[in-house]
């Protein structure tokens, strides 16, 4: 019998075996932390989102203020009659 076939055998032996018995609160215990990794997810997910948010927002106003697409004034007066 190949390696595969043995552990088929012995999963279907657990399986058809006698079950051990689950622990009273487990279900209860198993949603409250489902429901608390759910919320931590929802706050980080609302952080991200926040802190894109204000990025945004800086660097439009950045933008605004300094005007990057503008050629800046020439430094020097052309000289006339050259």
């Amino acid at each position: 019998m190949s390696g595969t076939g043995r552990r088929q055998e012995e999963v279907r032996r657990m399986l058809e075996g006698p079950h051990p018995p689950v622990p009273a609160g487990l279900a209860a215990s198993a949603a409250e932390r489902g429901a608390r990794l759910l919320r931590r997810r929802r706050a980080l997910r609302r952080m991200w989102v926040l802190a894109l948010v204000a990025a945004v927002t800086v660097f439009a106003v950045w933008a605004l203020t300094v005007r990057p697409w503008e050629t800046p004034p020439a430094e020097t007066t052309p000289v006339e009659g050259w």
